[in-house]
């Protein structure tokens, strides 16, 4: 089962990419920095908020910001994908099989 069509995703960003010739500012390192600046404007939507305002963040004007912000993160991971040759969904099942083993679902309730 593929849980999202990254590789879409990975075949649009790079040929936005190729169309502006931004390939040989793309390296894992570059992409991997860009991708935490983007994470860090996400962030920023928040800071300050409190908890309620957070939850309903997107009820408000803000929802476009927070869209186009994790638009960017979307894209540049994509993009560092590509550039790692990662198979995102492979990683995301053997990591959520993972964590299955190290948090088993506890029928104790949680005590």
């Amino acid at each position: 089962m593929t849980l999202i069509d990254i590789k879409a995703l990975q075949n649009a960003a790079a040929e936005f990419g190729e169309a502006r010739a931004w390939g040989k500012y793309h390296s894992p390192k570059n992409l991997a920095m860009a991708l935490s600046v983007e994470v860090a404007e996400l962030v920023e939507i928040f800071q300050w908020k409190t908890e309620s305002e957070a939850r309903e963040i997107m009820s408000t004007d803000e929802r476009e910001h927070v869209e186009q912000e994790l638009a960017d993160i979307a894209i540049y991971l994509a993009q560092l994908l590509t550039a790692l040759n990662v198979d995102l969904d492979a990683a995301v099942k053997a990591k959520m099989a993972m964590n299955a083993l190290k948090y088993p679902v506890r029928t104790d309730g949680g005590k």
